[in-house]
């Protein structure tokens, strides 16, 4: 049995980095969120950051849905 090491590790550093790339979009979603709960209890309004955070949910489910994909195929 014969391991292809630099394949391995290939792998393992995209995965690592989409990893962080979603764990920050998420992150970013939620932060959002939470700056659109701030305004309103301060009686202002935050639409930019409340859509900020759905095209960050949204790109989150898109390479989630990507990558089920591609294991299913």
């Amino acid at each position: 049995m014969d391991i292809d090491w630099a394949a391995l590790g290939s792998v393992f550093g995209v995965s690592l980095v989409v990893t962080v790339a979603l764990v920050a979009l998420f992150t970013l979603g939620v932060m959002g969120l939470s700056r659109q709960e701030r305004a309103s209890a301060e009686g202002g309004s935050a639409g930019l950051a409340v859509t900020g955070a759905y095209v960050c949910f949204a790109a989150c489910a898109a390479a989630v849905a990507y990558g089920i994909s591609l294991i299913v195929a």
